[in-house]
């Protein structure tokens, strides 16, 4: 007996299940938290090589930086953007300082400058990056 997820020409991959998607802010950062702790933090731009010039390795693989995580823990693609995952960056962005100060204005592509410029100071690691994510979850979910 088929299920709706899946096909006669095989099952839907996991990444892009409807089911298997977050549907609240905390649990988006929760699975942004666990792509990076599988794939790592990546600095620079969302994915290495994005234009994949030297590597054949699927970008939702791929070490990524904290906005592409969030992204592609709610799209199944680090590039994709959705509601849920602005939401998740804005949450972030308020809660990380960069040099002392926060975003500086609150349009979302400010906002994903500064949650990308919080993840790219030298010397960030996936641990740090996940142990913020895990702790803003938390934080969101008590003040809900």
């Amino acid at each position: 007996m088929a299920t709706s997820l899946q096909t006669s020409s095989g099952v839907v991959p996991l990444r892009l299940s409807p089911l298997a998607r977050p549907t609240t802010v905390p649990q988006a950062v929760r699975a942004a938290a666990r792509l990076l702790a599988a794939n790592g933090l990546h600095q620079g731009d969302f994915v290495p090589d994005a234009f994949d010039r030297e590597m054949r390795v699927p970008h939702f693989l791929r070490p990524m930086s904290i906005v592409a995580a969030l992204k592609c823990a709610t799209t199944g693609d680090p590039h994709l953007t959705s509601l849920l995952a602005d939401e998740a960056i804005a949450v972030l962005a308020l809660r990380l300082e960069v040099d002392g100060e926060g975003p500086l204005f609150g349009g979302i592509f400010d906002l994903e400058a500064h949650v990308d410029a919080w993840g790219d100071v030298e010397g960030r690691t996936t641990e740090s990056a996940v142990a913020v994510l895990e702790a803003a979850a938390d934080a969101v979910e008590v003040s809900r």
